[in-house]
């Protein structure tokens, strides 16, 4: 009997996260899954609620503290799982945040926002993964994931390549002169920002583990009704947002294997690479 693969999904407490745990759970192939989440608490619920959800799976579940935004929660977490299963066969960085509605709103500086836009979604990454390489290489197919954004292409902010999409028009499109500019109801900037950069952190990875066997993508999952932002998923699915299980899903496809001939590069969940 073949032995479960081990699963780390990050932030998976809620969201895209909970939604990447819930397909891997209800697949029939067996997962020892680690549920990532920044509380216990929290975590614990979502795993309860999952099991709800799900009352049967071949899979195992397990909470696991991960705070990207702390070193020592990162470091205790990899030493859990080195101490239970020795290995990881896929690391899913999903856990990512948004804060450009506080400096819309003048709950953070831009300094303060920036900063913990690119903690949460670049550097927290970066660290986990930097701790979880030792087993990862352990895996018989170890497989890298980081969760990025379709607003995070710099080749689609020019209007001439906008192929007459809409939701690219929408975010990319300049407002009207003057300032201050009209405060926006989904505002992105600190947020695609750091997704660009996570874009060439997994790149980095891409090329220094290239030797070692590692597949290493960037995941666009697609624009989602999830509360990134505190965005109100009913707003987002005014908007044009997608069923959050979705995401979930084309996640799933990833780690079984589908894209494997894709590895190195940012694919959407529309069977395309991303442009950068």
């Amino acid at each position: 009997m073949t032995e479960a693969k081990v699963v780390l999904v990050t932030g998976a407490n809620t969201g895209l996260g909970y939604e990447i745990i819930k397909a891997l759970y209800a697949s029939p192939q067996p997962y020892t899954l680690l549920l990532g989440s920044r509380t216990l608490f929290k975590g614990e619920a979502a795993a309860a609620q999952l099991k709800s959800e799900v009352p049967e799976s071949t899979s195992t579940l397990t909470v696991i503290q991960t705070d990207v935004s702390s070193d020592a929660s990162l470091e205790a977490a990899i030493a859990l799982i080195t101490d239970s299963h020795g290995r990881i066969d896929a690391l899913v960085n999903n856990a990512g945040a948004g804060f450009d509605g506080q400096i819309r709103d003048e709950k953070m500086s831009i300094r303060d926002a920036f900063n913990a836009s690119w903690d949460t979604n670049v550097t927290g990454n970066h660290v986990l993964t930097t701790l979880a390489i030792p087993l990862l290489l352990k895996s018989s197919d170890p497989r890298l994931i980081f969760v990025t954004s379709g607003t995070s292409s710099i080749w689609e902010t020019d209007p001439a390549n906008w192929g007459g999409m809409p939701p690219l028009a929408r975010i990319n499109a300049s407002p009207v002169a003057g300032w201050p500019k009209p405060k926006e109801v989904n505002p992105i900037t600190s947020y695609r920002s750091s997704k660009a950069g996570l874009n060439m952190l997994m790149r980095e990875w891409a090329r220094i583990l290239k030797n070692d066997g590692v597949k290493v993508w960037g995941i666009s999952p697609g624009f989602l009704a999830t509360n990134l932002g505190g965005i109100s998923p009913e707003t987002l699915r005014k908007m044009g947002a997608r069923e959050p299980h979705l995401g979930g899903e084309f996640m799933r496809d990833v780690v079984q294997g589908k894209y494997d001939e894709w590895a190195g590069s940012v694919i959407r969940s529309n069977n395309t690479k991303q442009p950068w």
